[in-house]
């Protein structure tokens, strides 16, 4: 999957940099958890709830099947990315997860 590229701008001085907007349907929404973690079952609900309203993809992945998920996730879990990047862990807020699909 390709990364998106950064745009910089000018404002009040200062360099800022952004990356490009994308659409909710170019999204993609991992789920990093484990079998029997209630949490995980819980947001999981939330993230076929939002990414079906939004129109994102969405991927489960199982700890105890990845050992590097393992090694980085294994205190945080449920932990949710959006294309790659941590969004939350633990307890998914459905009206910010939507608001970062929504870009």
């Amino acid at each position: 999957m390709g990364g998106m590229s950064p745009i910089f701008r000018r404002s009040g001085g200062r360099t800022e940099k952004r990356t490009e907007k994308k659409e909710p349907r170019e999204r993609l929404v991992t789920l990093i958890g484990k079998p029997g973690c209630h949490l995980c079952d819980d947001a999981q609900s939330v993230v076929e709830k939002v990414c079906a309203e939004v129109g994102a993809s969405w991927e489960k992945k199982d700890i105890t099947e990845d050992e590097e998920l393992h090694r980085a996730y294994w205190e945080q879990i449920p932990v949710v990315l959006v294309d790659g990047e941590q969004h939350t862990f633990w307890r998914v807020d459905e009206d910010r997860l939507r608001r970062e699909l929504a870009g």
